[in-house]
């Protein structure tokens, strides 16, 4: 593939085409409906409208122009809570390119940069890929139960790093 690109912040059809790949990838094979993209479009839209560049950070990887990954970082909550790592997805066409480690790295190196001390995510069971990413990047397990904040009762699952202090 050609042209590779992650860039930084905001791009112009970031917002719809991260809802996109989230939802037809969700529905498709976890059958999440217009809950769940509708949750992933107003949370990102609610972040990138308040996104300060000093704290939070937003990436997008691209092929030959067209999104096809994303992460966040939403540090807005940062020194208590922790950063939360939001809306990674890696497409069909960059899965088990190592895309999504580049995206992860990326997104642990801005937290380091800012010397964050945790960072946290959300996610459900049965996502295995992406917890193998999540593990091999030093994140842990600390919590799980049903819910049903994704439209749909799954076992939601909370990861953790804690990032060792760089002074």
């Amino acid at each position: 593939m050609s042209d590779i690109k992650i860039t930084k912040g905001y791009v112009p059809g970031a917002l719809g085409r991260v809802a996109e790949l989230h939802g037809a990838f969700y529905h498709r094979h976890w059958g999440f409906g217009v809950f769940f993209e509708a949750k992933v479009a107003t949370g990102l839209a609610e972040f990138l409208q308040r996104y300060d560049g000093r704290r939070d950070g937003f990436w997008t990887m691209s092929v030959n122009g067209r999104v096809e990954g994303s992460i966040a970082i939403d540090g807005i909550h940062a020194e208590d809570e922790g950063a939360h790592l939001r809306w990674f997805f890696v497409s069909d066409a960059l899965r088990g390119k190592g895309a999504g480690n580049q995206l992860i790295d990326t997104a642990i190196n801005f937290c380091r940069s800012k010397n964050y001390k945790k960072i946290y995510l959300w996610t459900f069971e049965g996502l295995f890929a992406a917890r193998h990413l999540y593990e091999k990047a030093g994140f842990r397990l600390v919590e799980e139960y049903s819910g049903t904040q994704w439209g749909t009762e799954v076992k939601e699952q909370r990861f953790e790093s804690v990032l060792a202090s760089l002074a």
